[in-house]
């Protein structure tokens, strides 16, 4: 499935640029589900993190070491 909106600000993906999104998410977890624009819950830990949608499930990342 391809993402349909930003998942660092939630914004639809064709609205505007999003470098500066790209940037703070090499960084942070995602917020916005890219699938359906919902918030996730995001837990981050010292391995990596989990994000959850209420529709389109867990995402998940491991800390580079």
């Amino acid at each position: 499935m391809t993402a349909t909106y930003c998942d660092h600000c939630g914004d639809p993906l064709a609205d505007g640029d999003h470098d500066r999104c790209r940037t703070a998410r090499r960084m942070e977890p995602p917020r916005y589900c890219p699938d359906c624009r919902r918030r996730m819950v995001v837990q981050v830990t010292p391995g990596g993190w989990t994000a959850d949608c209420t529709r389109h499930g867990t995402r998940t990342a491991a800390s580079p070491r």
